[in-house]
């Protein structure tokens, strides 16, 4: 699994290079994963775990990274054998890659997981998002504990905009329904065809904006688009501390359309003993949302290593 590690810590240096390099790795990934899945019982206890690296991806942005690094370095902790994948690419990326088992651990947020299994679901509490989830889950995957943190999806917008059309922290997305024409949105590509994106904010709010403008998710390119007001609005995780720094305006969601967010580890069956999945369930039971929000400050205002702010946390929780 040597390779594995080279690409993947080359990546978290080169965020450039994660699209190039995601085709050899997932190949060597694939070649070295088991063919976890398909036994009964225990789905955390399968004997094929045993001796096997885990492998734990993440999504393409920031706090996904680091959430990986914390899961990683946890299980670290208790004698696991752990390789990284970081910065794959969307949740329909890293959604197949779970289920075949090229990775084998990814943090998740449960909210937006249940939007991509089920559009139509519209839970009621963090419980019942999981449930929901765990309906709609294919076989060969299961979720361990949700944490505290919640990390939502936003309709954010710079603060000249907000002021322009007198928007304070207690408006709302309905209020942009009479502007929302005048506006750009920027986001992700998938933002455009997700139920939690441009899909709902049309059917929940009736919201048709001039345009939407292709960024990443949440990260450095939608952050300097909203800044310089290339975008009036974006979508900006709402534990995103660019949003103090530059005075950015988060819209509530009465409606309910980003749901429930709960950080939550996302397991190929197989892929961990006991030890490793108690280890993770120790993570959520400390990660809430303003812990979040401070080692994301450490990682994107600060300029530190991921890695070097999980194991920091790590030991200062105990868990390490």
């Amino acid at each position: 699994m040597t390779s594995i590690n080279r690409i993947s810590r080359s990546i978290r240096r080169n965020r450039g290079a994660a699209v190039v390099a995601l085709a050899a790795a997932t190949a060597l990934l694939a070649g070295c994963s088991s063919n976890g899945g398909k036994s009964g019982g225990n789905p955390l206890t399968d004997s094929q775990a045993s001796g096997d690296t885990v492998v734990v991806g993440s999504n393409n942005f920031p706090e996904s990274t680091l959430l990986a690094d914390i899961y990683g370095e946890a299980l670290k902790a208790k004698g696991i054998k752990v390789s990284y994948k970081p910065n794959i690419g969307s949740r329909e990326t890293t959604y197949g890659l779970i289920k075949n088992g090229a990775i084998k651990v990814l943090p998740e947020y449960n909210g937006a997981l249940l939007a991509y299994l089920d559009p139509k679901a519209k839970p009621v509490s963090a419980e019942a998002t999981t449930t929901a989830i765990e309906a709609k889950l294919d076989s060969g995957l299961t979720l361990l504990k949700p944490a505290a943190a919640q990390s939502k999806d936003s309709v954010t917008l710079n603060a000249d905009t907000a002021k322009k059309y007198h928007l304070t922290e207690k408006s709302t997305v309905a209020d942009l329904k009479d502007i929302a024409k005048d506006l750009v949105i920027g986001a992700s590509p998938e933002f455009q065809t997700r139920q939690q994106g441009l899909v709902g904010l049309k059917s929940v709010y009736g919201l048709q904006f001039k345009s939407f403008k292709a960024l990443d998710a949440g990260g450095p390119l939608t952050q300097a688009a909203l800044q310089k007001n290339a975008v009036q609005a974006a979508d900006i995780f709402t534990t995103d501390p660019t949003i103090s720094k530059e005075k950015f305006v988060v819209l509530q969601d009465p409606k309910n359309l980003f749901g429930f967010e709960n950080v939550q580890p996302l397991v190929h069956k197989g892929a961990l003993s006991q030890k490793g999945a108690d280890a993770l369930d120790a993570v959520s039971a400390k990660l809430d949302t303003a812990t979040l929000l401070d080692l994301d400050t450490q990682v994107q205002v600060k300029g530190k290593d991921p890695l070097d702010v999980a194991r920091a946390w790590l030991k200062t929780a105990g868990l390490a």
